[in-house]
């Protein structure tokens, strides 16, 4: 996620959950495939960039069902408190959900919201970009991990 004007730019990763294994559960809320990266504490987040931290909770449930179940993505809702530019590039949007192995079931697909500041709610595929007003929220939810056996 990257979103900023002529003055600023701020860029962020993400986490989500991981697949399971045979030897244990997915990891929930976890950054996958990417190291040396870390969100930046709300309290900055908000003191120096325009923006309002809504939500960011692990998305309970969005784990695939196994005997070992798949570690839950996260719910991330971020509102704009200046009109900026937001670029998002993600993957698992669809149609093709994080798969479970030897009989888990996938992950929940993760799925990208723009919520308008008067209400009306669009849905963004997994690669945008475009210019956000004041009061608008973005809202992210991270895909689930897969579940693994039966």
């Amino acid at each position: 996620l990257v979103f900023g004007d002529a003055a600023f730019a701020y860029y962020e990763t993400i986490c989500g959950g991981s697949g399971a294994t045979a030897d244990g559960p997915g990891a929930s809320a976890v950054q996958v495939h990417m190291t040396n990266t870390r969100l930046t504490d709300p309290e900055i987040l908000e003191r120096r960039y325009p923006v309002r931290l809504r939500e960011f909770a692990v998305w309970r449930g969005s784990g695939g069902a196994g005997r070992q179940r798949g570690g839950d993505g996260v719910v991330r809702e971020i509102e704009f408190l200046k009109p900026v530019t937001l670029s998002l590039l993600s993957e698992r949007r669809g149609p093709h959900p994080p798969y479970g192995m030897r009989g888990g079931q996938p992950g929940t697909l993760g799925r990208n919201q723009l919520v308008k500041a008067d209400g009306t709610v669009i849905d963004l595929g997994g690669i945008v970009q475009l210019d956000v007003a004041v009061g608008d929220t973005l809202r992210v939810e991270t895909p689930g991990g897969g579940g693994f056996g039966k």
